[in-house]
């Protein structure tokens, strides 16, 4: 898939790359994992059947700058793309897995072309999209632990596997939980028919499959999303995390 001059050795992003050379060897830049995650899948799953809290994950050299700014369910804010209707459980391990009401969630992910808001004009990034904020947002979950989003199906870039950032915190603003969504994989699955569909690339080839994604490949059981749809109505997006609260 064509992927933006992203990486440029020695372009950096003051304390998220200085201390971590390995974030350059691909366009996101998140490529570090902090605490494993445990078994792997490549399909659908939110490991639903444990109450075990969901591996954390670097927040990458893009997270948001402001977030409580972007209260909203909508991401959208303009880009194109196949639509993706997110929804999210989050869940207590410290109350045997109960819903979590009052969480704050932040999600972020990049676009079609495989970049990010709030960033760019650099070596990281070629285009410049410093002065806005799409696919970007925050919501509390309700009282199932429920928070839902209207975005666009993010792309995937070179050395990355698909996926979307998630930033959880407690009703004061205490951060419990850093981590990323994973995509199915499979010749049939939402990844390869939205790569292969206009506007987003060339299907799969060179593809950084889950497996050998720096983030996702000691294991995605905690982190992989179930993901439906078609490319004419959209696809929807729904995923538990669990968080230590």
């Amino acid at each position: 898939m064509k992927r933006k001059d992203f990486l440029t050795a020695g372009i950096g992003f003051a304390g998220l790359l200085s201390t971590a050379p390995a974030l350059l060897s691909s366009c996101s830049h998140d490529d570090e994992t902090t605490t494993p995650a445990t078994g792997n899948s490549s399909s659908g799953g939110s490991n639903s059947g444990t109450c075990t809290v969901t591996a954390t994950e670097t927040a990458g050299p893009f997270p948001t700058y402001i977030p409580s700014a972007l209260v909203k369910s909508d991401i959208t804010d303009g880009q194109t793309g196949i639509p993706l209707a997110i929804t999210l459980i989050v869940q207590n391990i410290t109350a045997d897995c109960a819903a979590f009401a009052g969480a704050i969630v932040d999600i972020w992910h990049c676009n079609k072309d495989g970049e990010y808001s709030e960033y760019g004009g650099t070596g990281m990034q070629s285009t410049n999209y410093t002065a806005v904020h799409f696919l970007r947002g925050r919501q509390t979950t309700d009282v199932n632990g429920t928070v839902a989003f209207t975005s666009i199906f993010p792309a995937w870039y070179n050395g990355r596997a698909t996926h979307i950032h998630v930033h959880i915190y407690n009703a004061s603003g205490t951060s419990l939980l850093v981590t990323q969504i994973a995509f199915p994989e499979g010749n049939d699955s939402a990844v390869a028919l939205v790569s292969s569909s206009a506007g987003y690339g060339n299907g799969l080839t060179g593809y950084t499959y889950n497996a050998n994604d720096n983030v996702f490949s000691d294991g995605t059981g905690t982190e992989m999303a179930t993901v439906s749809g078609n490319i004419a109505e959209g696809f929807s997006l729904m995923h538990t995390i669990k968080v230590n609260g």
